[in-house]
């Protein structure tokens, strides 16, 4: 990547019950890998806290904010995110709070 080019970082702050945990990172270890295939996707990192508390942070280079939010309307999303959506649907059918629930920020890489 050039170092001179400004890019876009998505960064999903994700909030998962305790028993819900497991399945979170189930998810993304047999992820689908749909975003890698999108036109300017450079990179996404998973962090998971090291103490077992807090959000899972989903960090995604981009190299514009345009890419990110055509990644956001495409049927690769829908397509990597079924199977999360289908967890939460099947909580709120039951009465039930959302296994996990998720917050975007969105940034401009300034300096590397």
């Amino acid at each position: 990547m050039d170092r001179d080019k400004k890019s876009f970082v998505a960064i999903n702050y994700i909030s998962c019950k305790d028993f819900y945990k497991p399945r979170f990172e189930e998810l993304f270890g047999t992820r689908a890998h749909a975003i890698d295939r999108m036109p300017g996707f450079e990179f996404m990192e998973v962090l998971k806290p090291r103490d077992g508390n807090g959000d899972y942070l989903i960090v995604s280079h981009w190299d514009s904010e345009d890419a990110f939010k055509d990644w956001t309307r495409s049927k690769e999303f829908i397509d990597g995110h079924k199977r999360g959506f289908e967890d939460i649907k099947i909580a709120r059918e039951k009465g039930e709070e959302a296994p996990m629930t998720s917050d975007f920020k969105t940034y401009e890489v300034i300096a590397r």
